[in-house]
């Protein structure tokens, strides 16, 4: 199915990312409003989610919560203005993939679509450098364990984030709740913390490059 849910009030945006996602081949299906919207995911699931924060009813973040965004199996993006970057970043927190900034160019959202379909299909990859039972890893989402392995492999934020097809920000956003969750003080902390008892050198490493992202 090539079914993407928008959950926007305003007509204009859906009727502009109708048009340019239907040109590439999606089936888009739009709600006013949260309960309707919940009502659908609940008999079929669509490839890409895209909420607005300020909704009518249940805010988009209210929403992410009721759709256990954190473990819904599909990327969700929340749509924002410039000032509600904070409530994007806690949408993030609660299971969204990235957030997309109003006013958009309807082609980039387009590329960004297509780009976390396709990261969602190829991030279920084995864990191969993280310790599988280092302290902490049950407190982490799937997200977060997917942001941190790329940490963990010595990516920057730019190519975590290009990898998953998420902001550099997002990928910081997501680096700082892991650290908080793992009490980790600093990049090398974090790498020993998830690396176990790895060569020294090898954390070093990984924390100077981490740093400089």
């Amino acid at each position: 199915m090539s079914e993407i849910f928008v959950v926007d009030d305003d007509q204009s945006v859906c009727a502009a990312l109708s048009v340019v996602l239907g040109g590439e081949g999606f089936r888009v299906t739009a709600f006013p409003e949260g309960e309707d919207f919940l009502a659908a995911t609940r008999s079929r699931t669509p490839l890409c989610v895209l909420i607005d924060v300020n909704l009518p009813g249940r805010s988009g973040v209210e929403l992410l919560k009721a759709l256990d965004a954190q473990r819904y199996p599909a990327p969700v993006f929340v749509i924002s203005g410039q000032g509600d970057i904070p409530t994007a970043v806690e949408a993030i927190r609660n299971g969204a993939l990235d957030f997309i900034e109003k006013p958009f160019d309807p082609a980039t959202v387009v590329t960004r679509v297509r780009n976390a379909i396709e990261a969602w299909r190829n991030a279920e990859s084995d864990l191969t450098v993280l310790s599988r039972d280092f302290p902490g890893h049950e407190r982490l989402t799937a997200r977060e364990r997917q942001v941190l392995e790329r940490i963990a492999r010595g990516a920057s934020s730019k190519e975590a984030g290009r990898e998953l097809a998420i902001s550099p920000r997002t990928v910081e956003v997501h680096r700082a709740r892991i650290m908080e969750k793992l009490g980790a003080k600093n990049a090398a902390d974090l790498m020993r913390i998830v690396l176990g008892r790895g060569p020294h050198h090898r954390v070093a490493a990984l924390g100077t490059r981490h740093s400089a992202a």
